[in-house]
């Protein structure tokens, strides 16, 4: 593979996938950032659902994240609340009509589509080789992981059920499945 060859495919893959989001957010009148604010905070755990997080997660500017929380709360697709043990932090949260939104656009159709015509062998090999791609991206820009909790090495298994080990908190199932700011790479030990 030549040097500009990974770069040009992943550009066109980007650029067509923005062109999904933006002609998706187009009927509700919202930019494909938006779009992307409300994705993560679909996935996001407690710990990292504020704007703080979003920043973090999509690479933006404090501003830009203020702004497009600005849009989406007036249009009705999130809620602010804030923190239970600390008044000064704020948690987003997607509202129905933000969770009704995302799925009906997210994933893209044409990208679904073309997944499930790639041949059987490049469809097992894809998934790893782009989740190392991205790990090693992350690494080298010093850019936090953001995995899920069930492949942290902070989650730790008591007798209570499940539990966090940086915060100490209980967690459910179903928290464990959501991805985090705080993720830690068993790996990295």
């Amino acid at each position: 593979m030549s040097d500009s060859t990974l770069y040009d495919l992943l550009e066109r893959l980007a650029n067509l996938l923005r062109g999904e989001l933006r002609q998706a957010g187009a009927r509700f009148n919202l930019q494909p950032v938006h779009l992307e604010v409300l994705h993560y905070l679909s996935r996001c755990n407690r710990y990292s659902d504020t704007p703080a997080g979003v920043a973090e997660f999509l690479g933006l500017t404090k501003g830009t994240v203020s702004q497009s929380l600005l849009v989406l709360e007036n249009k009705g697709f999130l809620v602010r609340r804030l923190d239970e043990d600390d008044q000064r932090k704020q948690h987003l949260l997607l509202t129905r009509r933000g969770s009704s939104l995302l799925q009906g656009v997210l994933p893209p159709t044409p990208l679904l589509d073309a997944a499930l015509n790639l041949p059987a062998d490049q469809a097992h090999a894809l998934m790893p080789a782009l989740r190392a791609l991205l790990r090693g991206m992350q690494q080298y820009n010093e850019r936090r992981i953001f995995g899920t909790c069930r492949g942290c090495r902070h989650l730790t298994q008591t007798g209570e059920g499940l539990r966090c080990g940086l915060t100490q908190d209980p967690l459910s199932a179903g928290d464990t499945q959501l991805i985090c700011r705080e993720y830690s790479s068993r790996a990295a030990g």
